[in-house]
């Protein structure tokens, strides 16, 4: 039995130029981390909405454990416990202390129980010596552990997350990152997350989904899609392309273009330099052509101005087509 099974869904907004959804299905297994990519407005937020029975479906269906997941207008109280969203937005209680931000779902429960839930959650999420702080008193990336260890305290089967990464900065990030993983591998967790950031849906996810517009452009792991894009835009979401001088829809990355090596293959001049955490980056105009590209120095010995040698293996050529 699927886990979670989303069939052709479809939902248009009124006034919207376009579908939020149109005919969009993704199964996932128990225990499996997909993450769902694409750019801002291509329905990533919608379909996590609909699945979490927030919002209803023009058409398509969904179903959890070979149940339908009911939608607004048949269910008095929407959403389900299984089944949690985390938003972008903490949405903590501002006077309430972190413990009492992660019980709060499980006031009807047994104190015991509530309790001894309370306690594996911040001992989970490392929060144990926090337990006592408003947010105010907590770290952005703290916050946030304490929004996804309420969502835990009912115990639910499938987490949905909705770029719950874009209000922290990039050291509070990837921290949290890296206790997510780990806490998601310990607790064999089903995780559905969507984002624009490959950086993030590469450190949560074991599988991606590209969304475009609403539509299902290409599934697969991320070495599958990286070697083998379905078009333009998928290849694009891993790095920038560079077109091929006198070559139709033929591409190269940066990474694999070597510089100033024997056996070059094209010659260009630096128009350009800029300094990135692991490399230089640079502009080079390829001669005898209108066309640029991006490079990677990784050494940082050349500068602007420098005339450059280019060479790459015709093993890398990515031939793609816009759409």
């Amino acid at each position: 039995m699927t886990f979670l099974a989303v069939n052709n869904l479809s939902k248009r907004y009124p006034k919207a130029q376009g579908p939020a959804l149109d005919d969009f299905s993704v199964m996932i297994k128990k225990g499996q981390r997909l993450a769902v990519i694409g750019e801002s407005g291509s329905g990533k937020s919608t379909l996590l909405r609909i699945i979490a029975g927030l919002e209803v479906a023009d058409h398509g269906s969904v179903t959890f454990k070979g149940q339908a997941v009911l939608d607004p207008t048949q269910k008095l109280v929407a959403g389900q416990d299984d089944i949690q969203l985390i938003h972008q937005q903490f949405k903590l209680h501002p006077f309430s202390t972190a413990a009492e931000n992660i019980r709060r779902p499980l006031l009807l429960y047994d104190k015991e129980y509530a309790r001894e839930r309370t306690d594996f959650l911040l001992r989970l999420f490392g929060l144990a010596d926090k337990k006592d702080r408003i947010p105010k008193e907590l770290s952005g990336g703290e916050q946030q552990k304490v929004a996804i260890a309420r969502s835990l305290s009912l115990e639910p089967e499938l987490l949905l997350l909705d770029e719950p990464f874009s209000n922290l900065d990039i050291r509070q990030k990837r921290g949290l990152l890296e206790e997510l993983e780990e806490i998601f591998d310990e607790i064999g967790l089903t995780v559905l997350l969507v984002t624009h950031d490959l950086e993030d849906a590469l450190a949560v996810a074991e599988e991606l989904c590209v969304i475009r517009a609403g539509k299902l452009v290409q599934r697969g792991t991320a070495n599958e899609l990286y070697r083998n894009p379905e078009n333009h835009y998928v290849a694009s979401l891993f790095s920038r392309l560079n077109p091929l001088p006198n070559e139709t829809d033929k591409y190269l990355r940066p990474q694999h273009i070597r510089v100033d090596e024997s056996g070059h293959v094209l010659t260009g001049k630096i128009v350009k330099c800029q300094f990135h955490l692991l490399y230089n980056r640079l502009t080079v105009s390829i001669a005898n052509s209108p066309t640029t590209w991006t490079v990677f120095d990784e050494k940082r010995t050349l500068h602007v101005g420098d005339n450059v040698n280019l060479s790459y293996s015709g093993e890398d050529i990515l031939q793609i087509a816009e759409e």
